[in-house]
């Protein structure tokens, strides 16, 4: 079972940087892949970036270019953060971490674990 706790969300104004990250740590495996998830208000949830455990990333078009997603590791803890820069009013909503043992991709349903959420509010 992978374990996911966000941290680093805010509110900002347009054009400025954020860096949320998510702690995850798992005893059985190391080798699980990592997304970023967002849903604004009143919207269904989007993919926003991902990062597999070799290291291979993968971004939306509406972040690519502006946001970076890396992976640090610890032993049996991993810490995958977001680099969000140049931030605009459209990329507010509550952002996601989620884990996935077997696969990565873009669909949330390809991941089973999930942290509980960070928000991010970008003020025009």
């Amino acid at each position: 079972q992978v374990q996911l706790v966000e941290s680093g969300g805010g509110l900002v104004q347009a054009g400025d940087s954020l860096r949320p990250s998510c702690a995850a740590s798992c005893r059985t495996v190391s080798r699980y892949s990592v997304g970023w998830f967002r849903q604004a208000p009143g919207k269904e949830q989007e993919f926003v970036a991902a990062i597999t455990w070799t290291g291979l990333t993968d971004y939306a078009d509406s972040v690519k270019g502006r946001f970076t997603i890396s992976i640090s590791r610890d032993n049996a803890k991993n810490t995958v953060t977001l680099q969000m820069n140049s931030l605009k009013p459209e990329d507010t909503g509550v952002y996601y971490c989620a884990a996935s043992l077997t696969t990565t991709g873009r669909r949330p349903g390809q991941y089973e674990y999930w942290g509980q959420g960070t928000q991010v509010t970008v003020s025009s």
